[in-house]
């Protein structure tokens, strides 16, 4: 409410100077800076909602925020106000699609008796009684601090705050028991050092809530596992020879696998096979991670992992599906490239 009189004011209303075609040119400009911004947005981050839907749940609120907060200083620089108001739309534009996204993504997370539908209409019912109380408050809000600038900034940086404080509270209540790669690479390090697997409420608090880069600073984990694996390498990256004596020298490791590991300065990339299935694929990143663990521990890097792959994996898997852990598939970022290739076991000479 604080942030649409701001807004509203800016653009004239109430002015005798202002003009209808010029307060609608400005919202239309606005709107239509949202719409792009949220196709953007779409474009270069829509498959990496699913995996990181508790980041980017708490991402869409805080660009709401940044959003309004745009609209109210937007009476302040009358010079950029069309510039500031379409900056504030094109982080709301972020919100609605990030928002809609990871929405979806924990309604199923809810939905324990695959009543997705039912728990969507009830939240969405929760969400406007919730609105309405809102607005009531906010227009009273409005109305006190009318004409005293200073209270309405007190009371916006203070609602604010709070409202970001308590989603960051409500977001690392939420146990996912769904495996990204974040979770998978805790899991395994911890089932690595003392055979013993956490569960989904035990894991939570061990995840990121904010994206990495802010959080880099003070969190230990962000040299973690996950980040040391590239998921579906396009093998055309590699130099030809070097992939060439490379598969020769590890085609008994992979002679039944659906992906190929390769390890290069610490990094380990995956091709993944065409006819790859979901479970190939979370095999290949558990077999990756396994690996970037062993880097620079010992001098037979594949036949080590190949060997905790062997007798391990199994174990590993079962143990999460008795805590609860959805082992089917790895949300991650789509695999674009896949690869084809064909083992064909050396047939030996007979004199």
């Amino acid at each position: 409410m604080l942030s649409t009189q701001a807004l509203l004011s800016a653009i004239g209303v109430g002015e005798k100077s202002a003009t209808v075609i010029g307060a609608t040119f400005q919202w239309f400009l606005r709107d239509l800076t949202g719409m792009l911004g949220g196709i953007l947005f779409t474009f270069y981050q829509g498959s990496n909602l699913d995996s990181n839907a508790k980041m980017w749940r708490l991402v869409a609120d805080l660009m709401n925020d940044l959003g309004m907060l745009m609209d109210l200083i937007s009476p302040l620089f009358p010079s950029a106000f069309v510039f500031i108001v379409c900056l504030g739309s094109i982080s709301r534009s972020f919100t609605g699609v990030a928002s809609g996204a990871t929405r979806a993504a924990l309604t199923q997370h809810f939905a324990l008796q695959d009543n997705a539908a039912d728990i969507s209409a009830k939240e969405g019912s929760q969400e406007t009684v919730a609105t309405m109380i809102g607005m009531a408050l906010g227009m009273l809000v409005a109305r006190i601090t009318t004409g005293h600038p200073l209270a309405i900034w007190f009371s916006f940086l203070s609602l604010t705050l709070f409202h970001m404080y308590a989603n960051y509270r409500a977001v690392q209540c939420l146990s996912l028991n769904s495996l990204n790669p974040e979770r998978s690479s805790i899991l395994l390090q911890r089932f690595m050092e003392s055979r013993q697997v956490l569960s989904p409420k035990q894991v939570s608090p061990l995840e990121h809530v904010l994206p990495i880069q802010l959080t880099s600073m003070s969190s230990k984990k962000v040299n973690s596992l996950d980040s040391k694996v590239r998921l579906g390498t396009r093998i055309s990256s590699f130099d030809e020879m070097e992939i060439k004596e490379h598969l020769l020298s590890l085609a008994s490791y992979y002679a039944k696998a659906k992906y190929i590991l390769v390890e290069k300065k610490g990094i380990i990339d995956v091709i993944v096979h065409k006819d790859s299935s979901s479970a190939d694929v979370l095999k290949s990143f558990i077999h990756a991670l396994v690996l970037a663990n062993n880097v620079y521990k010992g001098k037979s890097l594949h036949s080590d992992s190949q060997m905790w792959m062997e007798n391990q994996y199994e174990v590993f898997i079962q143990k999460l599906k008795s805590l609860g852990w959805k082992t089917e598939r790895l949300l991650s970022s789509p695999i674009i490239w896949r690869a084809n290739w064909i083992h064909e076991p050396s047939e030996e000479k007979i004199d």
